[in-house]
């Protein structure tokens, strides 16, 4: 096998290269000074150093004045007598209500616990609110620019408003050709054995649906139009 002449000096580099402490640290490790100890308050923040006086000049005061401080008060008001006036004059307290609810005395605010009907007491109480009469009038006047519109449109279109007095007699006119037509339904043979009698009979009962179907649609309805012909 071939060996090479190298490989003991590559062993040896490597040998050297190589970094001992990559796991367990540094072999050596500087030991610190006796004289470098933590001392109290070391690491707090310090202050500047206070500037003193340069060239004999003195810094300039402070605008806060000191405690000692008295200002002087120069006025004729004698606040006594005012005091005692207001007192005099003013309108007495009214007393407060309050509520006992155990025997021991313990007591709370009658007022704002809700036992005083003070709410239905208001002069407004009960009152329709201006905003939703305000909204109701708004409702009621588009409904009446829509009903408005509508009619010049269909007045455009050359329809035809059916008056109060027409409605009226044609629903009496429908009713009474339903009647009759339900008449002669009823008068029918129960047994529909024949062709003629089957046809017959569907032909009353899509009349009466007919007949009912307008009737509602007239009586549902408080406007209807008709095409002019």
């Amino acid at each position: 096998r071939f060996i090479s002449k190298l490989r003991a000096f590559v062993k040896h580099e490597a040998e050297k290269n190589k970094s001992q402490w990559k796991t367990m640290g540094p072999a050596k490790v500087a030991v610190p000074s006796p004289k470098d100890f933590l001392q109290k308050h070391s690491k707090e923040p310090k202050l500047a150093p206070r500037k003193k006086e340069q060239d004999g000049k003195k810094l300039p005061a402070l605008s806060v004045p000191q405690r000692t401080y008295r200002p002087v008060i120069r006025t004729k008001k004698n606040f006594i007598n005012r005091n005692a006036l207001a007192v005099i004059r003013g309108v007495p307290k009214k007393p407060r209500h309050f509520c006992v609810d155990s025997r021991q005395g313990d007591k709370y605010l009658l007022e704002p616990s809700g036992l005083v009907p003070k709410y239905i007491k208001k002069k407004d109480y009960g009152v329709t609110p201006k905003y939703v009469t305000q909204r109701n009038e708004e409702i009621k006047r588009e409904k009446e620019e829509y009903e408005a519109s509508v009619v010049e449109e269909l007045k455009k279109r050359a329809m035809k408003c059916l008056s109060d007095e027409e409605k009226t007699s044609i629903l009496q006119e429908l009713k009474k050709n339903w009647e009759e037509t339900n008449r002669e339904f009823q008068c029918l043979p129960v047994l529909t054995d024949t062709t003629y009698k089957k046809m017959h009979k569907g032909k009353l009962e899509m009349k009466l649906k007919q007949l009912e179907h307008d009737i509602e649609a007239l009586e549902k309805h408080k406007w209807v139009y008709i095409a002019n012909e």
